[in-house]
């Protein structure tokens, strides 16, 4: 190469070099909170409606609501700053109940991220421990811990959290994971795209997914759970039981004798059931695909030859009635 070239090609090196410098210096990232303290009595109750942003709700033994909204915005430092300018949040209190909202109105850029600017946004929110909250957020995940109260929370984008949560509880989600622990009283979950995992549950329970498997331990009560992709563990079971899947295999463990009908299918997998050998129960298994196997010695209510994929009859002479019926793999009867 002679030394034109030479000198033309380190150029255009340094040119891109510059220009890429030039690219990183013009962009900045602005951040900036909003802090702010109601003062209230405990028994209140809190509204979050929100387009964008993950909420987090703790709670302390205090008699105030205190908020710290902190905001992220992108691109060059003015136009982060009047993105920051453009996203209006407001605080209001009416007697015990406190509106938290907060909406984009800036202009929106076009195409498929239309509706998010560069703006990353965090709700932190102290609670007294006894409080109801309605939480919405258009994109982020929804965590609420040791509260007192009803919970509804919903999400068009992210996961749901609760934890120690003693009351009714309601939550949707149509794009992240649902997962609750330690809770005490009613509680309706639902996913349009994501597992569930539940744990330590005291009340009746309804759980669905569209799209994930569901993980369930130390549920108690009436509890109905439903997947159309994914498989089921569940242990520890007490009450009554409603599983059913249509593209994955069960396990149920029962701690405790079934209070009531437990029922288990699937449309494409195997179903295992485990149960102390000292339980009373009717059972009904059955299979399209597979084998009946049991571990446990069943009274059979089958008048004629013994079929190999199913099995109907009494243990311990009978109880609540245990039905396992599955379209595509085998059926077992296990001894826990």
């Amino acid at each position: 190469m002679n030394s034109k070239l030479l000198f033309q090609s380190k150029a255009r090196i340094i040119g891109a070099a510059l220009l890429t410098l030039v690219t990183v210096t013009a962009t900045a990232e602005v951040e900036a909170k909003i802090t702010k303290s109601f003062p209230v009595q405990p028994g209140g109750q809190l509204v979050v409606a929100v387009d964008r942003g993950a909420i987090e709700i703790k709670t302390a033994d205090r008699e105030s609501v205190d908020i710290e909204v902190i905001r992220k915005a992108g691109g060059s430092r003015a136009k982060a700053e009047k993105t920051l300018q453009d996203h209006v949040v407001t605080t209001t209190q009416d007697g015990h109940k406190l509106e938290v909202r907060a909406e984009f109105k800036g202009e929106k850029p076009a195409g498929w991220f239309g509706r998010s600017p560069q703006l990353q946004v965090k709700f932190l929110i102290t609670l007294p421990r006894q409080f109801d909250v309605d939480l919405k957020t258009a994109g982020g995940s929804v965590n609420v811990a040791g509260l007192t109260g009803k919970v509804l929370a919903a999400s068009s984008g992210g996961s749901l959290n609760f934890t120690k949560i003693e009351g009714p509880l309601s939550g949707h989600t149509s794009g992240g994971s649902i997962t609750v622990a330690g809770c005490k009283g009613r509680v309706e979950l639902s996913t349009s795209g994501g597992s569930l995992n539940l744990g330590g549950i005291e009340g009746d329970l309804t759980g669905k997914t569209s799209g994930g498997s569901i993980r369930a331990d130390k549920v108690t009560g009436k509890s109905v759970l439903k997947t159309a992709g994914g498989s089921m563990d569940l242990a520890g079971l007490k009450g009554s039981m409603e599983a059913a899947t249509s593209g994955g295999s069960i396990t149920a463990e029962f701690l405790e004798p079934p209070t009531g009908e437990c029922s288990f299918k699937s449309s494409g997998g195997s179903i295992t059931v485990a149960l102390d050998e000292k339980f009373a129960v009717d059972v009904d298994l059955r299979t399209s695909g597979g084998r009946v196997t049991t571990d446990l010695p069943i009274v059979s209510v089958v008048q004629g030859e013994p079929q190999k994929n199913e099995l109907r009859g009494k243990i311990n002479g009978g109880g609540p009635l245990i039905t396992a019926h599955t379209s595509g793999g085998s059926v077992r009867l296990h001894k826990r």
